[in-house]
């Protein structure tokens, strides 16, 4: 029996890269990002940048990884498959920020969402504090938008920000530190609404508000969130809308799980919720 020509593939997937810790309990961290990815019809790939020992009580020991290989883990990846959007997450230590901020102009990497992971759902501390000024030096000029909640912003403008009249201003701060745009994440307010703040360089403002879910299982909620803005970009997307279409995915992904039980303490999301199969996106050069 003779076989046929194979014919040559003319579709690739959209890829989307994390650069992230990896989280134990699966409810975070590449973990969650991959999860995240599959679930919005993405092929997800990482590079690790530490590894922690955590579960939903919150973590018990980091081990970061080396730069050279972290450097290793991104060259294998974006030589070969290649990148349509990037998520960094946990980035621990300067030379793990210059790694990554090497990468993304050696290889012109696009689509870059910057989540400046430095406190855990539990309140442990991820970052040494010597890091924050290189990451906001290196990274926020180079990613096409940086997600901070509360507390991180907090710490990047060295301030509380108390209620919701004060997102504007930390906002226009985030922003001064030169990203190119910021989506601050009100959540951590009290009150029977969330309200996030996306603000563009140029001045597009924009409030998003939506009811607040009553929920333990809030572990991941950022790393989501920036994953699926990376995801949605991946797949062609604007911002705004990237931004719109992943507040949608991460509220039907906390409603689903919230009456679920996994661990004693903050368990995760239901990333599961409403898969969509993977996309297809015409194969082109590059």
């Amino acid at each position: 029996m003779t076989q046929g020509k194979t014919q040559e593939p003319t579709q690739r997937y959209a890829r989307v890269l994390s650069i992230a810790g990896s989280d134990s309990g699966g409810g975070a961290g590449i973990q969650a990002d991959l999860k995240t990815f599959a679930a919005l019809g993405c092929y997800g790939m990482t590079a690790i940048t530490a590894l922690t020992a955590q579960n939903t009580l919150g973590v018990s020991g980091i081990h970061g990884v080396p730069p050279d290989f972290l450097k290793a883990q991104i060259q294998a990846v974006v030589e070969d498959i290649g990148v349509d959007a990037v998520k960094l997450g946990m980035l621990h230590a300067p030379e793990v920020v210059e790694v990554v901020a090497w990468a993304i102009d050696r290889y012109q990497l696009k689509n870059v969402v910057l989540d400046p992971v430095m406190v855990a759902t539990s309140g442990d501390r991820l970052i040494a504090a010597e890091t924050v000024q290189v990451l906001v030096r290196e990274l926020f000029p180079r990613a096409v938008v940086v997600t901070p909640n509360l507390d991180e912003a907090a710490l990047l403008v060295g301030h509380a920000i108390e209620g919701i009249d004060a997102l504007d201003g930390a906002a226009d701060e985030l922003l001064a530190l030169g990203a190119k745009a910021v989506l601050l994440k009100g959540g951590h307010l009290p009150g029977n609404e969330v309200v996030d703040v996306l603000l563009q360089a140029g001045g597009d403002r924009r409030r998003l508000a939506s009811a607040r879910i009553e929920s333990r299982n809030l572990h991941g909620t950022g790393c989501t969130l920036s994953s699926a803005i990376a995801a949605h970009l991946a797949l062609g997307a604007t911002l705004p809308d990237a931004v719109e279409r992943a507040r949608a995915y991460i509220l039907g992904a906390m409603a689903a799980g919230a009456n679920v039980k996994i661990g004693a303490g903050h368990g995760p999301l239901n990333h599961g919720f409403a898969p969509v199969p993977t996309h297809r996106l015409a194969l082109k050069a590059g």
